[in-house]
């Protein structure tokens, strides 16, 4: 660390959050170095004392957890133990710190991945224009030909209009979509557009992982998932 490391870099390294989540903290003024509250970008160097609300924040070198989790209708993918009751964190109870990549909303279902890597979840919040996610949806009507067609064209929802994706009818009142983007909401307000209903929602795939547990439950992701979700991230670690 001779030439310095940015202090954002530095809490995501350490498996404190990522660098988004330190540039906020950051800006809020809960961030000191050497007791000092810094700029973004500051560096910091080796012996340099970094706290987080008073806690000392120590690099680390060990191995990064990674983990695939299914999650429960009700539980809220947030890191704020303080405000969430039914939150992801306090639901897991991993024995280290750990937040999630990305959001899954609170009466949804299914898999969402989380790690103490600060970095990936940068590359795979930036890299948003590759990355498959695979939902299960059911809905409170029958859907036909003509919701199957404007769904994959595209919807006119938050001031935009969605990407087009890959939807399947899979029953009379159930779909698979595979979406490449995140808008807040954006299935259920995609059917609501239509006149539609979400009964479940279910992510059944991120990339290339795949949901494999039972509710309420986690895994490791494996070598290979790693590697593919390595490849799949890296040419777009510069579009943010």
């Amino acid at each position: 660390m001779s030439e310095g490391k940015r202090i954002n870099k530095f809490l995501s390294e350490a498996g404190y959050c990522s660098r988004r989540a330190a540039d906020k903290l950051i800006n809020a003024g809960k961030v000191t170095i050497n007791g000092e509250v810094p700029a973004l970008g500051t560096k910091i160097q080796e012996g340099d004392q970094v706290r987080v609300e008073g806690k000392l924040i120590k690099s680390v070198k060990e191995k990064h957890t990674y983990i695939a989790f299914n999650k429960p209708v009700g539980i809220v993918c947030t890191t704020d133990t303080r405000v969430e009751k039914d939150n992801i964190i306090d639901y897991i109870n991993y024995p280290t710190r750990i937040f999630p990549i990305g959001r899954l909303d609170k009466p949804s279902e299914g898999l969402i991945l989380l790690t103490s890597d600060g970095d990936i979840v940068n590359k795979i919040l930036r890299a948003r224009n590759n990355h498959e996610k695979e939902y299960i949806v059911k809905v409170d009507k029958p859907i036909d030909t003509f919701f199957v067609k404007k769904m994959s064209e595209g919807i006119p929802i938050l001031e935009t209009v969605t990407r087009k994706c890959k939807v399947e009818a899979l029953e009379k009142d159930t779909f698979k979509i595979i979406l490449t983007q995140g808008l807040n909401r954006q299935i259920r307000r995609m059917c609501e557009y239509l006149s539609y209903e979400v009964i479940s929602l279910k992510r059944v795939r991120i990339m290339s992982v795949k949901l494999d547990v039972p509710v309420g439950h986690y895994r490791d992701l494996t070598e290979q998932e790693l590697n593919e979700i390595s490849k799949e991230s890296k040419h777009s670690s510069k579009t943010h």
